[in-house]
């Protein structure tokens, strides 16, 4: 016989039942009346618990309910996530290509050969490897006739097609000083104007450049149709910035006298077209 005196175990306080019952306050009429023991109520209590988490799983999970949880993305974030991800893709093609196109235009003015580029699939720049091909006599001869003429000559152009396709603005009135003269490697007009005179664009087109050099100071290019590019150096100030749109005649600089390769204020006025400089002087009337 146990002694009374001695605590209960842990196990038979778990089996020990007790009475759960619920009356009536008027009446004391007994309306539920249940048996229940320690372990029995962990069972119902987490039983309970297991239930209730897994339908707020399952609502969560399946149901468009799930947006409502914090970062998680419903089906049009992931849509434009996918979609941000192609754009910023194409994007960085574009910048290269327009980085590669800012590039041979820095060495076109500078009187050098750009290399030849090509774009892969993968949105990557690659050189394209260059093709030995056999020359015939003919094209010896050709060749040879070619590169004894002289290469800045305008004969292979056809200006009276340029000419009626393009009509010109003067980008200042003035008196020019300096000729256009390949042999000196100086493919533009000098203008001298009056002082802070107003630079205008030739022809309409998109700013493509409007940046500041040590040799030619605040400069700005324009990005014509037909392959025209018009370049203005040696300014004071910039009216215009880098993609904007221009139309003939708009004011792009003010005229100045920047850059260390200046003697004065003046402008120096370039007009090139499919990589080859023009004379000015052939087009314009300053």
């Amino acid at each position: 016989m146990k002694d009374k005196s001695e605590k209960p175990s842990m196990w038979e306080k778990f089996k020990s039942k007790y009475r759960f019952s619920i009356y009536r306050d008027e009446t004391y009429e007994e309306i539920l009346n249940l048996k229940l023991t320690h372990l029995n109520a962990i069972i119902i209590f987490g039983s309970a618990v297991i239930i209730f988490m897994a339908v707020i799983i399952s609502i969560m999970a399946f149901t468009p309910a799930r947006g409502l949880i914090p970062g998680y993305p419903d089906q049009n974030t992931v849509r434009n996530m996918h979609l941000n991800f192609y754009r910023l893709d194409s994007l960085e093609t574009e910048l290269k290509k327009r980085d590669v196109y800012f590039e041979n235009i820095r060495l076109i003015i500078a009187g050098e050969t750009p290399p030849e580029y090509s774009f892969s699939s993968d949105s990557s720049l690659a050189v394209e490897p260059r093709l030995t091909m056999k020359t015939s006599l003919e094209d010896s001869l050709l060749r040879n006739m070619i590169e004894t003429s002289d290469q800045y000559s305008l004969s292979f152009i056809e200006k009276t097609n340029l000419a009626s396709s393009a009509l010109f603005f003067p980008p200042v009135r003035g008196i020019v000083t300096n000729s256009f003269n390949s042999k000196l490697n100086h493919y533009g007009t000098d203008i001298v104007a009056a002082s802070n005179e107003v630079v205008k664009a030739t022809l309409a087109g998109t700013v493509t450049l409007a940046s500041w050099t040590l040799e030619t100071g605040y400069i700005i290019q324009v990005q014509h149709e037909n392959n025209l590019i018009s370049i203005y150096k040696h300014n004071a100030e910039l009216l215009k910035h880098m993609g904007n749109r221009v139309k003939a005649g708009e004011p792009i600089a003010i005229i100045g006298n920047s850059g260390e390769l200046t003697t004065g204020p003046h402008l120096h006025f370039e007009l090139w077209y499919n990589g080859t400089p023009l004379n000015p002087e052939e087009y314009i009337t300053f």
